[in-house]
């Protein structure tokens, strides 16, 4: 990309992430951190205040470590908000992941450099229709002279497009292509041949969907279904179907389902997992957008919000992807925005419907990847903010 005068070395960059979600947070901010430094040759300083979680999706990290490089990526273990920061300290881009505050130092810092950084609110992903004039919206500081622009990833040309490295639709498309290799990644974690001949369904999601009711559904069912789970996810479920400890290797048989407990592994393997099963349920934010990438039908578990706001959020999706009504009947139950009369029911319907959502789910892939990456988009922006700062009218 071209950069103005002040972006002719290599550009900074400082994303600060408060881990919320487990591993939906940092999943999210790790695939921008990577993806900059790679394909745009960004230096990165990612800080993070929970390391531990971090490691669960990418196991180089050192959870003791006060800084560290991982991946061309200097990782900041992100302890408090206090500190001292000198302005030649400060990155020329800063990200703050959905509004955290920035340590008050940092702030301070930011306003004594010159030229200013720019600064981003990376906020959350909605498919509802506000975030269009939301999107790039500046907003001042009360009281330094520093600007703040809301920048929303999204699914149309009006928001920023959503994280997707280079390469990731090449490697799919080989590895969806060849059997041998789905099969030979999925016999890691035990799946033997039958079971790779059933259903193959991965499961992400937090711990108040109905997943005894769908385990008990696939178990009585007439169709074989092999399903992998993390280990952590749906542990009481998993554990009473199993009758064991839901340690990563465990499985059993019952009826028509197999069930695997796997162990967490890096995202470029969970992406694996992902293009490799037939169906996929995802949860939060990071495991949504990959199973898009995916090309496979996917049910999303949303995160839950304070007054259901996350049952709103759900609705604009489904009528964005408009996968059909089986789609959303079944993904309305699973979040609890509407009762599922009867889980045998609801589920052979979705099954029914698989077919057709494996074609939607192509077609949505081409639809959002036209609006481009995310990245790509920021550091564009940053680069239109960044001119207009230093040719004003």
């Amino acid at each position: 990309m071209s950069l103005p005068d002040s972006f002719n070395r290599a550009p900074t960059l400082a994303i600060f992430c408060k881990v919320v979600d487990n591993y939906g947070d940092i999943g999210i901010c790790w695939r921008l951190a990577r993806q900059l430094w790679r394909e745009h040759g960004v230096r990165v300083h990612l800080w993070v205040d929970d390391l531990r979680s971090f490691r669960h999706i990418c196991p180089e990290v050192d959870p003791n470590a006060a800084a560290q490089e991982v991946e061309g990526v200097q990782v900041i273990h992100w302890r408090d908000q206090e500190g001292s920061f000198l302005p030649d300290e400060v990155a020329d881009i800063v990200i703050e992941f959905f509004a955290v505050d920035i340590p008050p130092g940092y702030v301070a810092a930011m306003a004594q450099r010159s030229p200013r950084p720019v600064w981003f609110n990376l906020e959350g992903l909605t498919a509802e229709e506000w975030v269009e004039g939301c999107h790039r919206l500046p907003s001042m500081h009360p009281r330094l002279k520093l600007t703040k622009h809301f920048f929303f990833p999204g699914f149309t040309a009006k928001t920023g497009g959503l994280i997707h490295e280079a390469g990731l639709e090449e490697a799919r498309a080989a590895f969806q292509s060849d059997p041998a290799a789905m099969a030979g990644f999925l016999a890691r974690f035990g799946v033997t041949a039958p079971e790779m001949d059933a259903l193959k369904v991965s499961l992400f999601c937090y711990p108040h969907a109905p997943v005894a009711e769908l385990l008990r559904a696939w178990s009585e069912g007439t169709r074989p279904v092999t399903c992998l789970v993390p280990e952590g996810v749906a542990s009481e479920a998993v554990q009473a179907f199993i009758g064991a400890a839901a340690t990563a290797g465990s499985s059993a048989t019952r009826g028509a389902l197999t069930l695997r407990v796997l162990p967490f592994v890096p995202q470029p393997d969970y992406d694996r997992l992902l293009w490799a099963c037939d169906l996929n349920f995802v949860r939060g934010e990071d495991s949504f957008v990959r199973a898009q990438w995916a090309g496979r039908p996917f049910v999303w578990h949303i995160y839950p919000q304070d007054e259901n706001l996350h049952h709103k959020k759900l609705r604009a999706f489904l009528g964005r992807y408009a996968g059909g009504d089986a789609l959303e009947h079944f993904s309305l139950g699973w979040n609890g925005a509407q009762p599922i009369p009867s889980m045998p029911a609801a589920w052979q319907e979705l099954h029914t419907a698989l077919p057709q959502l494996a074609v939607r789910a192509e077609e949505w892939r081409e639809e959002v990847l036209a609006h481009g990456d995310l990245a790509t988009n920021l550091l564009d922006f940053a680069r239109a903010l960044r001119l207009a700062s230093e040719n004003p009218v």
